[in-house]
């Protein structure tokens, strides 16, 4: 697998998965990674994720909302979660192979380009 740059993930477009595809083996997703600045890759190399804490709560709520209509433009859905108030974090993967396909390294990608208020 050749490795893909920030710059053309966010060219690209998630795909409709169904499943019935492997999910990336741990190779492919390491390769990914430097694409996507920020984001964790899980033990198993299954889901990535990242976390922010936010100025306040609304401007989590703000960034909630922000991310949740990318997703549903892009027709792949994260995992949110907004905690104490502040601590928000996304946790991607593709459910219908459990685990991780190049849509969530575009979804993430795409993500990092949304403006986010952050506690100072």
């Amino acid at each position: 697998m050749s490795t893909t740059s920030h710059e053309e993930l966010l060219r690209k477009k998630c795909v409709p998965c169904e499943g019935g595809i492997p999910p990336l083996n741990r190779a492919e997703a390491e390769a990914l990674m430097p694409s996507v600045p920020g984001w964790e890759l899980d033990e198993d190399a299954s889901r990535i994720s990242r976390a922010w804490t936010m100025k306040h709560f609304m401007a989590g709520i703000d960034f909630i909302n922000r991310v949740a209509a990318l997703a549903e433009d892009e027709g792949h859905h994260p995992d949110l979660h907004l905690e104490g108030y502040r601590r928000m974090t996304i946790v991607l993967w593709t459910h219908a192979v459990s685990g991780l396909t190049e849509n969530d390294f575009i979804l993430a990608a795409k993500i990092n380009e949304l403006p986010v208020k952050l506690r100072a």
